[in-house]
């Protein structure tokens, strides 16, 4: 195993772990990909069913994510947290946190491994002694910009997929599908 592997932590690996749970419950990691022309397995009522739906989409989703971005070695978790900074620098960590879902303890360890990399920093917050403010660095805005790229690709092949006006009714229902939590 490389050491770089046992620098890794649970949270760095979230989305893959993600992943693979969802895997086990729907089948084996090597799966053929969503492009395939195989048939689909009959889960009889399962097919109708929403949340099933909604998580075999997401599999698919975030598979090809994982896979695009691990040639520059980033996560989707990673990449939402560079998008959130550069979008609004100097958050407090714990607002970051709130905004992408992610529990508090697991952001730190997340922030963390960006900040090892030189990706973001953090300085004491200027009104609050106790909080943290985040900030890319210019090799984090240089790995958005990478991993943008990379996204842009993903994101045109989704809006291909769904055709025309088909990427604005998908955001307006998951919204709303949001509004349950």
């Amino acid at each position: 195993m490389p050491p770089e592997a046992d620098k890794k932590t649970a949270t760095d690996d979230l989305d893959v772990r993600l992943v693979r749970t969802a895997r086990d419950e729907t089948g084996p990691a090597d799966a053929p990909d969503s492009t395939s022309e195989q048939p689909r397995a009959d889960v009889g009522p399962l097919s109708r069913m929403i949340g099933y739906a909604l998580r075999r989409a997401q599999l698919a989703v975030f598979d090809e994510v994982i896979a695009n971005f691990a040639e520059i070695d980033l996560r989707p978790a990673q990449f939402s947290v560079l998008v959130l900074l550069n979008h609004r620098p100097g958050l407090k960590q714990s607002d970051v946190a709130a905004a992408l879902g992610i529990q508090r303890a697991n952001f730190v360890v997340l922030f963390d491994g960006l900040e090892r990399r030189g990706l973001a920093r953090r300085t004491p917050a200027p009104n609050d002694r106790r909080s943290y403010a985040l900030f890319l660095t210019d090799a984090g805005k240089a790995m958005l910009g990478r991993a943008s790229e990379l996204e842009a690709k993903h994101e045109a092949r989704l809006d291909a997929l769904l055709g025309e006006g088909g990427r604005e009714r998908l955001l307006e229902l998951l919204e709303r599908v949001a509004k349950l939590r």
